[in-house]
């Protein structure tokens, strides 16, 4: 016979078991901050893809949701405030600029895990990720330093922050590799997602004279524009031929969706702490893919020979000897620039023109 007090307990044990299963069944809800629209092609465009990746890998194991557009500005502050008042288990701030308000709001939440994109403040609770695109860069760099007839190189520039100025540095260190006396010429747009802002500069640097064009923009504008003026360009953080097939020579692709698995599974397994991801080639976040018909078949070859290179750690875009625009030598032979080097760069390296904004 079942006694009265053991009935009970057995009744309290079977609530903590369904409480438990359903607990264990509830999804982790992961939000995400874009600073432009999904439909850019471009940054935003590849966090999207990441983050509909995690959906299809996990399931019913997450639940995802997105808010774009957001500036960086104070209004960002508020999105993650609300993110994590809807109990958002992890929330994502794809820009730079999102990194002060971002750290101000996990201090709020901290059970509620934050990851900054491209940023370098850290917190118990609060993270930072990102993509080594100088590899792209340099890779793109590879493929316009043989494919320029005029050795004038141009890129259409963002905001002239070290990640932005890195991948310039690299593109020309590309370039020069096979072509010791090409160089580059840069127009700063002071955004990042301003179609017509990025079209003008692209129409300004063909007629500056270069005849081949990489962006550190979102839209696909640069290359709409290559194609009007019959030169070439490169799609930037996703593939974007079909804006310009006759330009576009290849793209530096981002897969952010390896970086959000990784979070996933260490939140999954509350193995997750806070640290710095940088991840590149070699960890399949980065690739130059999508060549397009103009490109000779042993210029691809170089290109993803380069691309094997560096994912089996014999090569570095930054190994020596490198010099900056005074002729300085900043990397000697035998060295390669640190990371923590890396992520400071504010000058341009040898064949690079003009000047970095102030």
């Amino acid at each position: 016979m079942w006694s009265r007090s053991s009935m009970l307990a057995g009744c309290a044990a079977l609530a903590l078991v369904l409480a438990a299963s359903a607990e264990a069944a509830d999804p982790v809800k992961v939000g995400f901050v874009y600073i432009g629209p999904t439909g850019d092609h471009g940054w935003t465009y590849s966090h999207d893809q990441g983050r509909k990746a995690l959906e299809a890998k996990y399931g019913a194991d997450v639940k995802t949701t997105f808010v774009e557009n957001v500036p960086e500005t104070a209004d960002s502050e508020r999105v993650f405030r609300d993110l994590a008042q809807q109990g958002y288990k992890v929330i994502y701030g794809t820009s730079f600029g999102y990194m002060n308000q971002m750290a101000k709001v996990a201090k709020s939440f901290p059970d509620t895990i934050f990851m900054h994109a491209t940023g370098y403040k850290t917190s118990k609770n609060m993270g930072v990720y990102d993509i080594r695109t100088y590899e792209g860069a340099y890779m793109l760099g590879v493929v316009a330093g043989k494919m320029s007839k005029s050795g004038k190189l141009g890129v259409v520039g963002s905001i002239p922050i070290p990640e932005v100025i890195r991948n310039i540095n690299a593109f020309t260190i590309g370039a020069r590799s096979v072509n010791p006396t090409a160089s580059t010429r840069v127009i700063w747009v002071n955004s990042w997602f301003d179609p017509g802002k990025e079209r003008e500069a692209a129409l300004a640097l063909v007629d500056q004279g270069a005849d081949v064009l990489m962006q550190n923009t979102d839209s696909p504008a640069v290359v709409q524009a290559a194609q009007e003026k019959g030169v070439y360009a490169f799609g930037w953080d996703s593939d974007m031929t079909k804006f310009g097939g006759k330009a576009h020579l290849a793209a530096s692709e981002l897969n952010w969706g390896v970086i959000y698995d990784k979070t996933q599974d260490e939140v999954k397994a509350g193995s997750w702490k806070s640290g710095n991801i940088w991840w590149g080639v070699k960890e399949g976040a980065i690739n130059i893919a999508d060549f397009g018909p103009s490109v000779p078949a042993d210029v691809k070859k170089l290109a993803e020979d380069r691309r094997d290179a560096i994912k089996a750690g014999k090569l570095h875009p930054f190994a020596g000897p490198l010099k900056d625009q005074s002729g300085k030598v900043f990397v000697a032979a035998g060295k390669t620039y640190a990371d923590a080097d890396l992520k400071q760069m504010s000058f341009y390296v040898d064949g690079v023109t003009g000047s970095v904004p102030k």
